[in-house]
């Protein structure tokens, strides 16, 4: 097997798909680089599920062009060094966890020699080793989604994508995904994180980006989305004095009993309250940081503007029909 050139793990240039009429991606620019978890994110109809569709092979585009891992859609070479976990998918009950794994290293041409190991490495990795043996009938809801993560792990791919891995999952098994992800990224495999739970997002991903309408409207590190960190304060009996002392800390702006001082540094939150309380005031809230990733989220795919640098394309229109694909309605 020849080793893929170098270039990002993902590059696409005006990707489109279209059915018929109907408008499922189009305009899709964005790179992901090799060695990161990177954030797919975007609105019911976005285009998101038809994206992961067209780079994967399962469906040809219409327009434009796409590279994985520095070559051609389609180059078998690289097929093989990508892994995938589709958001819906279900094994065999009459299965053993361990008998799952082996049928998809022999489906994927894994070298036979190899595969004892392999499957052993990903059932370490996702914490199935003590259930290797157990049917997967046994298997809860979150087991299942790691024996899924470990047939998409499989062979230490270069490049693996994720289709919504923690949906329908407890806040465990959240934690067992994330954890997972980022075991996945010390190893080397950058991961394509297509998911609409934004505070999952925010705890695992390097970068994200955000697409409505079938086109990159956001995208960038998830500190240069959501802008620079800021302090609100509500606050009473807030003196002149006490106003002109905050100003030593930066920018000052004063709405009824609230106080904001945008920028800030965090290491300086304590002193602004301890100049406060000096002064005389009495502090009722104090709200540190910047806005979530789900507040710019809102504010971009409903027309608004959030702090932060825009994506290749910053002129998307409103969400268009997703069209045939049912699942990318979903997605």
């Amino acid at each position: 097997m020849s080793t893929p050139s170098a270039g990002p793990a993902v590059r696409t240039e005006r990707l489109a798909k279209r059915y018929g009429r109907t408008v499922a991606l189009e305009d899709l620019s964005m790179t992901v680089e090799r060695g990161e978890v990177f954030g797919f994110l975007g609105p019911n109809g976005a285009g998101k599920t038809t994206a992961v569709k067209v780079l994967l092979g399962l469906a040809r585009p219409s327009r434009g062009r796409a590279e994985l891992l520095g070559r051609r859609l389609g180059d078998r070479d690289v097929r093989a060094r990508i892994g995938y976990l589709p958001e819906l998918f279900r094994y065999q009950a009459w299965l053993r966890g361990r008998e799952v794994l082996e049928l998809h290293a022999r489906l994927a041409r894994h070298p036979a020699d190899r595969t004892p190991k392999n499957v052993e490495e990903v059932l370490g990795l996702v914490g199935l080793a003590d259930r290797a043996e157990s049917f997967v009938g046994t298997y809860s809801k979150g087991m299942q989604q790691r024996l899924g993560l470990a047939a998409a792990l499989l062979g230490r791919p270069d490049l693996v994508f994720l289709d919504e891995p923690t949906s329908a999952l407890d806040p465990v098994g959240r934690l067992d995904v994330r954890t997972i992800i980022r075991r996945a990224r010390e190893r080397g495999t950058t991961v394509f994180l297509n998911s609409h739970l934004l505070t999952e997002v925010e705890r695992v991903c390097d970068r994200v980006a955000i697409v409505d309408g079938g086109k990159v409207i956001a995208a960038g590190r998830l500190d240069e989305l959501l802008g620079r960190p800021a302090l609100t304060i509500r606050a009473a009996g807030v003196s002149a004095e006490a106003l002109m002392a905050l100003a030593a800390f930066g920018p000052v702006e004063v709405r009824d009993d609230r106080l904001r001082i945008d920028p800030i540094d965090p290491a300086r939150v304590p002193d602004v309250v301890a100049a406060l309380v000096a002064k005389g005031a009495r502090i009722q809230d104090v709200d540190a940081g910047r806005g979530s990733l789900e507040d710019h989220f809102i504010a971009l795919v409903s027309g608004g503007r959030a702090p932060g640098p825009a994506g290749p394309a910053d002129t998307a229109g409103p969400a268009r029909p997703a069209g045939p694909d049912a699942d990318d309605a979903t997605a």
